[in-house]
C-alpha cells in the first residue's frame, strides 16, 4: 500500500501505541467502574468527600467522584436491629448484637440482695445515620452500655420474686423509657423500640431449691384457688337459706300478729256482750269451754259437792266409762 501511494511511503506498517495512552485508557476505566455505587434496599447512604460529609442519598443506583475522592458508607435505616444481652444467637448480621462477656452481662444484683441471671433483647432502629455516624464513637457500643445500666438500675430496685414472677411487663416498660430517654439525651439517632425480658432465673447452685420454692407457691395458689371456689359456692348458698328463714319467720311473725289481732277483737265483742249482760255471757262461756273440753277427755264424773268418796261409784271395767250425778 506504501508504494502505490507516495503519501504513505514513509509511514511504517504499524504505529506503536504510547504507554501514557494506555494509563489513561486504564485509569479512565477504573474510575468509570468506581463511579457508580448501589445503595440496597431498606439502607440509606452517607457520601463523604475527602472525610467530610456531603449528602444523604437513599437505596438505589448513585455516582460519586471516583479514587477516594469520595466515599459512601452504608448505614439500615430501616432494618429493625437487636441487641442480646446475656446469651448469643447464631448467624448474626449486626456486629454489636453480641457483648464480649455475656456471662458476665446476665448476671445481676436484686433489690433485696439476691443474684439474679437476667436475659434480654433491646429491639432498635437507626433513624438519623448523621447522628449515629458523627456524634458519637461506637454508637453501637454506647447503646448496649445504656441499656445494661438501665436494666441494672432497675433490677436492683426490685426483688427477685418481682424479677422473676409478677414484676416483668412493669420491668420491661421501665426499662424501655429510661433507655429511650438516654438515648435522645446522648444524640445516638437511634429510636429504640421495645425492651424484652428472655430468661430470668436464680443461680445454677440455688436453682433447684428456687424451683421447689416455686412448685411450693404455685400449690399455695392452687389451694387458695380452690378454698375461694368451695366459699363461693358456700357463701351464696348460707345466705340463700339465712334469707328464707328470715322470710319465714316474717310470714309467722305476721301470722301471730293478724291472729293476736283477730283474738284482740273476739275478746273485745265477747267484753261487749259480757257488759251488756254479764250472767248470760258467763253461762255461755263456760257452756262453750265445757262442750270443747269434754269430748277431749277419756273419762268423765260428774259428781255433786257433797260427795266425799268418789271410789264406790267408780264402775266396774264391763260396766259405763262415765257416772252421771
Amino acid at each position: 500500500m506504501n508504494d502505490a501511494n507516495p503519501i504513505f511511503k514513509n509511514l511504517p506498517d504499524s504505529l506503536p501505541i504510547s504507554p501514557l495512552a494506555i494509563l489513561i485508557t486504564v485509569t479512565l476505566l477504573v474510575g468509570a467502574t468506581m463511579s457508580f455505587y448501589t445503595i440496597p434496599a431498606e439502607s440509606e447512604g452517607i457520601v463523604l468527600r475527602f472525610g467530610e460529609y456531603i449528602e444523604k442519598v437513599p437505596s438505589g443506583l448513585h455516582a460519586k467522584l471516583p479514587f477516594g475522592v469520595d466515599s459512601v458508607i452504608t448505614v439500615p435505616t430501616q432494618r429493625q436491629q437487636k441487641l442480646e444481652f446475656g446469651f448469643a444467637t447464631a448467624g448474626f448480621t449486626n456486629p454489636d448484637q453480641i457483648g464480649d462477656e455475656p456471662a458476665l452481662e446476665k448476671s445481676m444484683v436484686t433489690g433485696d440482695l439476691n443474684s439474679a441471671l437476667v436475659e434480654w433483647i433491646v429491639q432498635y432502629r437507626i433513624t438519623d445515620p448523621e447522628k449515629y455516624l458523627f456524634d458519637v464513637r461506637d454508637p453501637g457500643l454506647t447503646l448496649r452500655d445504656i441499656s445494661e445500666a438501665v436494666m441494672r438500675e432497675v433490677v436492683g430496685d426490685r426483688t427477685v420474686d418481682e424479677i422473676i414472677t409478677i414484676g416483668r411487663q412493669e420491668i420491661e416498660e421501665t426499662v424501655l423509657a429510661r433507655a429511650r430517654l438516654l438515648a435522645e439525651r446522648y444524640q445516638l439517632g437511634v429510636s429504640i423500640n421495645q425492651v424484652q425480658l428472655k430468661n430470668v432465673n436464680p443461680p445454677e447452685p440455688v436453682q433447684p431449691s428456687f424451683n421447689e420454692v416455686n412448685r411450693a407457691q404455685q400449690d399455695r395458689e392452687n389451694v387458695i384457688n380452690l378454698a375461694n371456689g368451695e366459699y363461693n359456692k358456700a357463701v351464696p348458698r348460707a345466705r340463700g337459706e339465712a334469707d328464707q328463714k328470715i322470710r319465714a319467720a316474717e310470714g309467722y311473725r305476721f301470722k301471730r300478729i293478724n291472729e293476736a289481732e283477730g283474738d284482740v277483737t273476739a275478746f273485745n265483742q265477747v267484753l261487749e256482750q259480757y257488759l251488756k249482760a254479764p250472767d248470760v255471757t258467763r253461762a255461755r262461756i263456760y257452756l262453750e269451754t265445757m262442750g270443747e273440753v269434754l269430748p277431749q277427755a277419756r273419762q268423765q264424773i260428774i259428781v255433786d259437792d257433797t260427795v266425799q268418796q268418789i271410789l264406790p261409784m267408780l264402775p266396774f271395767p264391763d260396766q259405763t266409762a262415765g257416772v252421771v250425778k
